[in-house]
């Protein structure tokens, strides 16, 4: 279908009237996938006295959404660890050796979640299992549900997002350098942000129709 002007003022009219954390509607149900043009990946890490921000480029995913029962909804995602981008070359290829996440034998960043509990209106607990650099540890993810709509297109869309603050030590990044006057170069503490825009599956029938 072609994208007119008209069409794409429509999808911003809808998308601008959806609240920050709408509720999950009854027709939410279904198997969602990640449009990776319209979602982002982000971290950020305190180097010196600032931030340094940075985003993964690559990465899929799909959320299986019970509306009906929450709890038995599921979310599976993975970061392909090569395709870190910092806008700086020499400290991307840095990020990718052994030094921090030694991209050659752990070439992705997985989630897989294990249970969903509401915390709140369109919030969500997600707890699953984290691995990366071959280090596997169980997180919650505070995710919150930003809309579902239908656009001028055809399809149907849902957004979801979280941030949290991992140690990254933890998963076995510990590189970093001893300042003269005391401290490190980097901080352990790293703040990931994930916004999501997914596109929910077709119904067999809905597939056969068109």
């Amino acid at each position: 279908m072609k994208r007119t002007a008209s069409h794409l003022s429509a999808l911003v009219l809808a998308v601008s009237s959806l609240p920050a954390a709408a509720t999950v509607p009854a027709n939410a149900s279904g198997t969602y996938s990640i449009d990776k043009a319209h979602s982002e990946v982000g971290f950020q890490v305190r180097h010196f006295v600032s931030k340094v921000r940075g985003s993964f480029g690559d990465f899929t995913g799909t959320i299986q959404v019970d509306a009906a029962k929450p709890e038995a909804s599921r979310v599976e995602f993975t970061v392909k660890v090569s395709s870190i981008d910092t806008n700086e070359p020499k400290r991307d290829a840095h990020l990718r050796s052994a030094d921090f996440f030694d991209a050659e034998k752990h070439p992705e960043i997985r989630f897989v979640g294990k249970k969903i509990a509401p915390a709140g209106e369109g919030k969500y607990d997600v707890t699953g299992d984290l691995t990366m650099r071959g280090v596997t540890k169980e997180v919650t993810l505070p995710v919150a549900f930003t809309g579902l709509l239908k656009t001028p297109f055809g399809d149907e869309r849902a957004g979801f997002e979280t941030s949290l603050t991992l140690n990254r030590k933890e998963f076995g990044i510990s590189w970093n350098k001893a300042l003269d006057q005391g401290g490190f170069m980097l901080s352990d503490d790293v703040t990931i942000s994930i916004n999501l825009e997914t596109v929910k599956a077709k119904s067999a029938a809905a597939a056969s129709a068109n």
